[in-house]
């Protein structure tokens, strides 16, 4: 399923502010290095501008990325933070992030960045366990999301935010019959979502669905 029609994503891309030479760099390099599967893995510019726009709404310090791949994503996030902001980055990939490190520092984010390969779960049980995360983005393996949702929802400062990517799944979370785990991973995480007296929230037809849940 086009969860966006080609022509209404061609006029969404026309219609935000442009990337910048770094992060179309960015994009070309990866798709270049990786096979069209795993490229895809990286988001658009459209949900990292969404991205940016969010940390700063938020007013974030203190953020949490799940899933970094080639680093799209953590510039963005970063690029919202103050100068004393703070991005934990979460991945298992050396290869992946090793590309993600080159762009941080040429983007001048290194310093706020703090790349942990470990599993997520992992990092995330290491952390504090009080409130006080202001943004967190999770985009990593869909079956990882139940546990890295909820071990990132009770150190959320109220009115802090957690965005959960891919929540339609090309649409397959809408069938029942799309029995793949991820699928059905996803399809009890949306479930979850919109019933966790804990958040309020918001599902948004952005790309492949993005979740908003902003905490209580």
């Amino acid at each position: 399923m086009d969860i966006i029609d080609p022509g209404v994503s061609d006029y969404l891309l026309s219609h935000c502010t442009p990337a910048d030479d770094l992060l179309r760099e960015l994009a070309a390099e990866t798709r270049e290095a990786f096979p069209h599967d795993i490229a895809g893995m990286q988001i658009s510019h459209d949900e990292g501008a969404l991205l940016t726009m969010l940390v700063r709404l938020t007013g974030a310090r203190q953020a949490v990325e799940v899933g970094v791949f080639t680093g799209y994503s953590s510039v963005c996030i970063a690029r919202g933070l103050p100068a004393d902001g703070r991005l934990l980055a979460c991945d298992v990939s050396d290869e992946w992030t090793s590309i993600a490190r080159r762009y941080w520092e040429r983007a001048g984010l290194a310093d706020r960045i703090d790349l942990r390969i470990a599993p997520a779960i992992e990092t995330l049980r290491a952390l504090p366990a009080e409130p006080y995360i202001d943004f967190a983005f999770v985009d990593a393996d869909k079956v990882g999301y139940p546990l890295y949702y909820e071990e990132l929802v009770p150190r959320l400062r109220p009115g802090g935010l957690i965005v959960l990517d891919n929540v339609l799944r090309a649409g397959r979370v809408l069938d029942p019959a799309c029995e793949d785990e991820a699928d059905v991973a996803m399809r009890r995480m949306n479930e979850t979502v919109v019933a966790d007296d804990r958040v309020d929230s918001v599902m948004l037809p952005v790309r492949d669905g993005v979740t908003l849940a902003r905490r209580r």
